[in-house]
């Protein structure tokens, strides 16, 4: 083992100035399949342990894998959602090496001939646009889960759940192209983006079904050649992934810095000390013995099938993105929010659908439903208002039937009740009934109310109408039309002594 390196610490912004970090991720995507990729197991998540085993996911002698047909057209969705080719033949490989969660002794993966390479995805960072390329999108298998907390004997033995064994993924490795933890962060989040979009995984970093390795490292700004790299493991978030590669490339420089010589290893990263914890040395690399799976037949894609898929694939974030802003009115900045998932996209669409205009149902989407969403700890599909039900809202405050200060009242009993706009409007009396003379009597009232406010308005002090404005909607309950209280309002202060 390496002697340990000095962890990082505080560098001064002139000496991380020096150096350029070089990072590439590799991310497992579990496939949205029902059943694993070399048998009929279930891979449904949570059921009881070693409870979707057979005697093929287990490895007992004798046994014979069968390709799961699915996995593969999922796979191929992927790869071509991510602008890789896909190519005519792959085949799967053995991967030998020990551990307790192989029950085979190797891994079934793709070795030299992987289902497709050469792609690509852009992502935005750092106020920028990027082009991150894609080495390679392969299939495997994946390995059982170790279990090592929660059990009595935890302290001196380790438990093993099989059911994810056999469980179909797509290893998807990245080019060494981006340079910063943000760029990783943007690169990572859109990659996930991609996948919902596809329906490729559900990508729950909680349950596993996306999981990222980082390689980084780092070299004097100029050169051409890689510094020693190393591989970060347990980024189980977004957040960790960038923490965790804040904290390498400081610790790299620091050792460099102090003359000090960095090891090619494992690293851990442990979110409780904020810091990364050596696992193993790579300074030799594993010899893992590949050779062609003699059971399984090499895969071949016809052009015909390929391009069936390619037909069917969904219509990806980014052309979602310029649509929205073209066809509904929104900013960049809205259709960005809105097409986070495809959830989201399609409640939005359908509160447009249900006859909300495209900016009104952005900016109520955005801050009551999704504040609702977030505090209630709801997912979108699960939201106690339904797009009519929203859209009914926004019409309502729109054709000046409820005012603003109304609604936000309106909406938060609809996200309680599940009742509907209207319902709720005519139960509590809260139309906007307010007549242009009452509207008139309360600002007369306010500015008699006000006379220092009413000096500093017509002294040129602009801000000091959204006071005016304020009190009269104080006056009124809210219930009087915000367009007559603003021109009201102006007519008698500019008649004010």
């Amino acid at each position: 083992m390496p002697k340990s390196a000095p962890e990082a610490a505080s560098i001064a912004p002139d000496v991380l100035a020096k150096y350029e970090p070089v990072i590439g991720l590799e991310v497992h995507v579990q496939l949205l399949t029902r059943t694993k990729i070399f048998c009929g197991c279930s891979t449904r998540f949570g059921d009881p342990p070693n409870t979707n085993v057979c005697p093929v996911c287990l490895g007992l002698p004798g046994t014979l894998p069968v390709l799961n047909k699915r996995a593969v057209e999922m796979a191929m969705r992927a790869s071509l959602a991510l602008n890789c080719t896909v190519h005519d033949h792959s085949r799967f490989a053995r991967k030998n090496y020990f551990y307790p969660d192989l029950p085979k002794g190797y891994q079934i993966s793709q070795y030299e001939l992987p289902l497709a390479t050469g792609g690509w995805l852009e992502i935005e960072a750092n106020g920028a646009r990027k082009r991150i390329g894609i080495t390679r999108l392969h299939l495997e298998e994946d390995a059982a889960k170790n279990l090592h907390e929660g059990f009595s004997q935890s302290a001196t033995k380790a438990y093993i759940d099989y059911n994810r064994c056999g469980t179909p993924l797509s290893e998807i490795v990245s080019e060494p192209d981006m340079r910063t933890p943000e760029e990783a962060y943007a690169y990572l989040t859109t990659l996930r983006q991609i996948m919902l979009y596809t329906g490729v995984s559900d990508c729950n970093m909680e349950e596993g079904s996306l999981r990222c390795d980082a390689n980084v490292s780092v070299r004097l700004r100029g050169s051409k050649e890689f510094g020693t790299k190393v591989e970060v493991k347990n980024l189980n978030s977004f957040r960790f992934l960038q923490k965790a590669l804040e904290y390498e490339i400081e610790r790299h420089i620091g050792v460099l810095e102090s003359g000090g010589r960095l090891f090619q290893e494992t690293r851990l990263w442990n979110q409780a000390e904020g810091h990364t914890v050596s696992m193993r040395s790579k300074e030799k690399a594993h010899d893992y013995r590949y050779f062609p799976e003699p059971d399984l037949l090499p895969v071949h894609i016809s052009s015909a099938w390929r391009e069936e898929v390619r037909r069917a694939l969904p219509e990806l974030p980014e052309a979602k993105r310029a649509r929205f802003v073209a066809a509904y009115g929104i900013t960049p900045y809205d259709s960005e929010v809105l097409t986070n998932t495809p959830a989201l996209a399609d409640y939005f669409e359908a509160v447009v659908k249900a006859g909300a205009l495209g900016k009104a149902a952005a900016n109520w989407m955005q801050t009551e439903l999704l504040r609702g969403l977030k505090d209630s700890g709801k997912e979108i599909s699960a939201s106690p208002v339904s797009p009519a039900a929203l859209a009914e809202l926004v019409t309502l405050v729109e054709s000046a039937k409820i005012t603003g200060a109304v609604a936000k009242k309106v909406f938060a009993a609809m996200f309680e009740s599940g009742r509907t706009a209207s319902e709720i409007v005519a139960a509590e009396g809260l139309a906007a009934q307010v007549s242009d003379a009452a509207i008139e009597q309360a600002v007369r009232e306010v500015i008699a109310k006000n006379s220092d406010n009413v000096a500093k308005f017509k002294s040129g002090n602009e801000g000091v109408f959204k006071f005016f404005v304020g009190q009269v909607m104080k006056a009124t309950r809210g219930q009087a039309n915000p367009q007559a209280v603003n021109d009201i309002l102006r007519k008698l202060l500019s008649q004010a002594k």
